[in-house]
């Protein structure tokens, strides 16, 4: 997996572009964001800069060497500083409940971490702390089949629907969250009709 990312944001260009998620930058920009954020498998830094931009102190990671090249190198360009470090998501040494907000912007894992890693997730976040989320839905599978462009995984199990996500963050007042159709301009990799799940939740006391 390390190798197929490495490769994906070795080339020149931006495999979904710098302009951030359209959904992370309007959840940023309406709850008006503020203190440590946390991007889990962040890529090649498009969300880490419009954080940066936003002035919330940014901390990223992915396990690509590749996408924190381009990362450190888009955030130098733009006069921004961005903690983006290399490695496992569990071997990452951040403090329980230090950060104000987390995203995952299509942050796809196979079954058998994806809840132990939303369980590290919240850990991390403070009471209060709001998490925003945009991913592929289970629906999304027949318009990947027809538009491989679209991208997103080939394995229903890797997809989320909206019973899923309340599932995985119980503890969570929901204050949006739903399944809509989006017509995708994000880079090579995401183009075209898909379904995602948008959600936006604040973790409770």
């Amino acid at each position: 997996m390390k190798e197929m990312w490495n490769e994906r944001y070795g080339a020149k260009e931006f495999a979904y572009g710098i302009a951030p998620n359209v959904f992370f930058k309007y959840a940023l920009d309406k709850y008006e964001l503020e203190g440590r954020i946390l991007l889990p498998a962040e890529g090649e830094g498009r969300n880490a800069l419009y954080a940066a931009q936003s002035s919330l102190e940014v901390y990223a990671f992915d396990i690509s060497e590749e996408g924190q090249k381009k990362a450190l190198q888009l955030a130098k360009e733009h006069h921004l500083t961005i903690d983006y470090q290399v490695g496992h998501f569990l071997k990452m040494n951040y403090a329980h409940g230090s950060f104000d907000a987390a995203a995952l912007i299509y942050a796809h894992f196979p079954p058998h971490i994806l809840s132990v890693y939303h369980q590290k997730i919240i850990d991390l976040l403070k009471p209060g702390a709001l998490l925003v989320l945009e991913g592929f839905s289970t629906n999304n599978l027949p318009l990947r089949m027809e538009n491989p462009k679209v991208g997103g995984p080939d394995k229903i199990e890797m997809l989320f629907s909206t019973e899923s996500i309340k599932a995985e963050f119980p503890n969570f007042e929901t204050i949006e969250l739903e399944e809509a159709q989006v017509e995708l301009n994000e880079g090579l990799y995401h183009q075209g009709k898909a379904k995602v799940i948008r959600f936006v939740g604040k973790k409770n006391a």
